[in-house]
């Protein structure tokens, strides 16, 4: 009886080959299994719920304490056939906004961008100084801008 509880007991403790490399003896030595799996649960469930309460860009509203803003903008210069287009919906993307751009028969591109106050103002500097690698800004214009309750674009597109 003795030997069978020895060697069952062996079974729950954590052997050395269990241990990441890395770590040092003494945290694995003697840890039980059953404590070792709790611990991983705990941090998956703890995981889990940290996913859940992040939520993207177009769930946010001003409730949460986010002013959302809706800018509408029209882009003047060598703005077409440049992928200005592209490097606009890249950027928008990449600062967590939402809204359209398009091309207009007067060689111009306009759109509208939403998201969190300080990213509009972020994509309004780049459209009005950097835009598209091969494209010159001569103006760009603002207007139509207004807070928002809530997005109402759920990405970035680009509207041929």
């Amino acid at each position: 009886m003795k030997m069978r509880l020895e060697t069952e007991a062996r079974v729950l403790i954590a052997s050395e080959e269990d241990k990441p490399r890395s770590a040092p003896k003494s945290l694995w030595r003697g840890v039980p299994v059953c404590a070792y799996l709790a611990g991983v649960g705990m941090l998956l469930s703890s995981l889990s719920s940290l996913s859940s309460a992040v939520r993207s860009t177009a769930d946010l509203t001003m409730a949460e304490g986010h002013t959302l803003l809706s800018v509408d903008y029209e882009i003047f210069g060598k703005v077409q056939g440049v992928f200005f287009r592209k490097y606009t919906q890249a950027e928008g993307k990449k600062l967590g906004l939402v809204g359209w751009v398009q091309n207009t028969d007067q060689g111009t591109v306009q759109g509208q961008i939403q998201g969190p106050t300080a990213q509009v103002r972020i994509m309004q500097e780049w459209l009005k100084t950097k835009g598209s690698p091969k494209s010159r800004i001569d103006k760009a214009k603002f207007h139509n801008e207004k807070v928002i309750p809530k997005l109402e674009h759920k990405d970035f597109q680009i509207v041929k």
